[in-house]
């Protein structure tokens, strides 16, 4: 018995020691993993601050690009860290790294679709094809610009309706920026007998647009005859306006048009 009380004691204190000895060791793993932690979030805070003021200096580049840069950036290095923290405590890092390979390749298969939208958000927001505010149309979406996000950009209709398009959707397409360029032509077509004062409508158009302030003096606008059939002729009153004017020079030239053609006689046909 006594020699059993013995034993027990003995292997009691082996196990204590032991585990004395553990725990002092992981106790200065689990401290160092910790020291590691903090520093290595400082870290990448810093950089990621860093990152994102130097990438905000260059030229052309948004905002919304500029923080999708830094926080892919902030989040590698505090993978990057976290790796680093396992390795301390004997994990095999290289199968980490493998499997991590491994759900990033299968989870960017999933999100094939949602990845396209991504890039195509990305090419939007350094070519700018169109910036907020900008009125634009492609084959399947026509708006006002509100804002350009990475996987999808948002638009106000000319009706007043919300609309939100997929990146994927207008980069792959034709776009025609309706505001980008500070003037745009415009082109009035209307017909009058051919038996009528041609020479006075043309002239008529002419002096209409050149009295129209926002209408540019140059290039000058001009009436000339588009088309003649039996019974009339087409003419066409050519003239460049501001962008932003365009549409109400526009109309207010038309009602012009017809008042003036009304009171000369000239029936619009």
């Amino acid at each position: 018995m006594e020699q059993q009380a013995t034993d027990v004691i003995v292997a009691t204190r082996t196990a204590l020691s032991q585990a004395s000895a553990l725990a002092v060791q992981y106790s200065f793993s689990i401290l160092g993993a910790l020291i590691l932690l903090v520093l290595g979030w400082l870290m990448a805070s810093f950089v990621s601050r860093w990152a994102f003021e130097g990438i905000s200096r260059v030229r052309g580049i948004d905002e919304t690009l500029a923080r999708f840069f830094t926080n892919v950036l902030h989040y590698a290095l505090l993978i990057l860290v976290f790796i680093t923290v396992l390795g301390q405590f004997g994990v095999q890092t290289a199968s980490i790294i493998a499997a991590l390979g491994a759900a990033g390749l299968a989870i960017g298969l999933a999100l094939q679709g949602t990845l396209q939208n991504i890039a195509a958000g990305i090419m939007l927001l350094i070519l700018r094809p169109f910036r907020v505010g900008e009125y634009i149309a492609t084959g399947s979406v026509a708006g006002t610009v509100r804002e350009i996000g990475l996987f999808a950009t948002e638009f106000r209709t000319a009706d007043g309706l919300y609309l939100l398009a997929p990146n994927s959707t207008l980069w792959n397409t034709p776009i025609t920026n309706y505001s980008r360029e500070k003037t745009r032509k415009n082109d009035l077509t209307i017909n009058v007998r051919a038996g009528d004062d041609v020479d006075l409508a043309m002239k008529t158009l002419t002096d209409i647009a050149k009295a129209d302030s926002r209408v540019e003096k140059s290039p000058q606008p001009k009436t000339y005859i588009d088309a003649v059939t039996s019974d009339k002729i087409t003419l066409t009153l050519r003239y460049w306006a501001k962008t932003g004017d365009w549409d109400d020079a526009r109309r207010e030239i038309l009602g012009r048009v017809k008042a003036s053609f009304d009171e000369k006689g000239l029936p619009i046909l």
